[in-house]
């Protein structure tokens, strides 16, 4: 059982909420592969983490850092000009992504009543 206490780690934190945000990311952190800060008697990783936490041995400003990238996601968006999409690997995906946008630099290049009466063309052919 755990002999770390809350009141042992709030000097280093602000609230017990972001304690359990900063231990999560650091209990991952232990999981992949990090080495403790602290001796580890036997003890699970989410022990060694408020341990750690509580020493004061632990950079909390680059904990709490990392914790915020990893929820941050950013898309691999094409970088060619009017693409639309993101990246697929899916080559179905890609080619459906293709087409779009092929259709959508023709309608771009295309006349208004040109355009007005490829419209009405296809939505005829759904009716």
């Amino acid at each position: 059982m755990a002999r770390t206490t809350n009141s042992d780690t709030l000097p280093f934190v602000s609230s017990r909420y972001e304690l359990g945000m900063l231990s999560s990311q650091r209990v991952r952190d232990l999981n992949g592969g990090a080495e403790p800060l602290v001796k580890v008697r036997g003890d699970k990783p989410t022990v060694t983490a408020l341990r750690e936490i509580a020493s004061g041995l632990l950079d909390v400003d680059n904990l709490r850092h990392e914790f915020v990238q990893s929820y941050k996601t950013t898309p691999a968006v094409d970088e060619t000009p009017g693409a639309i999409e993101t990246k697929s690997e899916d080559p179905l995906l890609h080619e459906i992504d293709m087409e779009l946008e092929n259709a959508i630099l023709s309608a771009d290049e295309m006349p208004a009543a040109e355009l007005d009466n490829v419209l009405d063309d296809s939505t005829a052919d759904e009716n």
